[in-house]
């Protein structure tokens, strides 16, 4: 069964984001509850940002589940990345990125590597910036396996990274890899600019697609832009999806308003 999911951010450096809802957890929660959401998704500066045990007595009194937690962090506040031409930069991005797998799988939440995974450029090729892109999803997707949750990789559109932009390369890339443990993350806002055809492009991810991040055309909510979703729906249910639709949109015109198309969209869509 799909289930719909919001997202929240923590971070400071990240305002202006595609984030519905901002710093206010316990807000957050009680709203998605509120409006009918079945999960959060939790975008934090680092893995000690949230009480375990706090964020656990919210979930409990809302009923929520957290769908995954993004480690974007670690590019916005303190510019790592897997890819960087400096040893020491991917050996921290990915000890940050290991940390916030170890705290979303206290929750059953896969992290997401999205911003982290970088770029090539400068004297680093494209071929060894994959090579490094790939040992790094090796290296994160076993530990996220041994931890029993998946590791999700998201392909961005072209302007923000040249590395892996369509479906049909990031499901090249996973399939390169020894770990079925890592599962695409399918952004329809980035797939709107970089694919022909959205859902054909979820059809050939197929079994691949472990994430959904769920807006419209121009990074809003559902409903706000001129999206055809009922096509991707459709795809999701043929490729038998049973992950999340998440809302990674812009807080507009509030965060409020952006979270209600949300969720009458995905009930229009995903009722069962």
């Amino acid at each position: 069964m799909i289930q719909s999911a919001i997202t929240v951010s923590l971070v400071k450096e990240a305002e202006g984001g595609p984030f519905v809802y901002w710093h206010d957890l316990p807000g957050a929660c009680a709203k998605a509850a509120e409006l009918g959401f079945d999960a959060v998704e939790i975008f934090a500066p680092n893995p000690d940002a949230v009480d375990d045990d706090e964020l656990k007595a919210l979930l409990e009194k809302h009923s929520l589940k957290v769908a995954a937690v993004g480690t974007g962090g670690g590019w916005v506040i303190h510019k790592l990345m897997l890819t960087s031409a400096d040893p020491e930069i991917r050996a921290k991005a990915r000890e940050f990125i290991r940390g916030i797998i170890d705290w979303g799988a206290v929750f059953g939440a896969p992290a997401i590597i999205g911003s982290m995974q970088g770029r090539f450029e400068g004297d680093v090729s494209k071929e060894q910036a994959l090579e490094w892109l790939a040992e790094a999803l090796e290296d994160l997707g076993a530990h996220a396996a041994a931890l029993g949750v998946p590791l999700f990789y998201e392909p961005l559109n072209r302007y923000e990274t040249n590395l892996i932009n369509r479906t049909e390369d990031g499901v090249r890339l996973l399939e390169g890899l020894t770990t079925d443990n890592v599962k695409l993350l399918s952004d329809v806002f980035h797939m709107n600019i970089e694919e022909a055809n959205i859902a054909d492009a979820l059809r050939s991810g197929g079994k691949h697609v472990g994430h959904v991040h769920f807006v419209d055309s121009n990074r809003r909510a559902t409903g706000m832009g001129h999206m055809d979703h009922a096509p991707i729906a459709d795809a999701l249910r043929e490729i038998g999806y049973e992950g999340y639709v998440s809302a990674e949109a812009f807080p507009i015109p509030s965060s409020d308003e952006a979270a209600r198309s949300t969720i009458e969209v995905c009930r229009k869509l995903f009722a069962s």
